[in-house]
C-alpha cells in the first residue's frame, strides 16, 4: 500500500505533456498513405484483372489507371477526415 502511494503521488507530480494539434497530420503524410495503399491496391487490381482476361497488357492498363484515379480520390478522402472532429 504504501509503495502503491508512492507510485501514484510520483505519476500526480509529473508533469505530462500532451500533443493537442488538431490538424492532426500533414498533407504530405496522407500523399505518402496514399501512394503506399496504391502500390498495395494496384497489385491487386492487376492480379484480378489478369485472372479475369488473361491478357497481362490489359490487366497493366486497367491496374494503371486505378492507381492513379484512386491514389487521388484516397488523397482528398483523407483530407476531408482531417477535418472531421468525431472520434479524435
Amino acid at each position: 500500500m504504501i509503495i502503491d502511494q508512492m507510485i501514484l503521488d510520483k505519476v500526480a507530480t509529473q508533469k505530462t505533456t500532451y500533443h493537442n494539434d488538431k490538424s492532426s497530420e500533414k498533407p504530405l503524410r496522407s500523399i505518402a498513405k496514399a501512394v503506399s495503399w496504391r502500390v498495395i491496391g494496384t497489385l491487386d487490381t492487376l492480379i484480378v484483372s489478369y485472372f479475369l482476361t488473361g491478357e497481362i497488357v490489359l490487366a497493366t492498363s486497367i491496374a494503371s489507371v486505378d492507381f492513379v484515379t484512386k491514389m487521388i480520390l484516397y488523397f482528398f478522402h483523407e483530407r476531408i477526415w482531417n477535418r472531421v472532429k468525431w472520434g479524435k
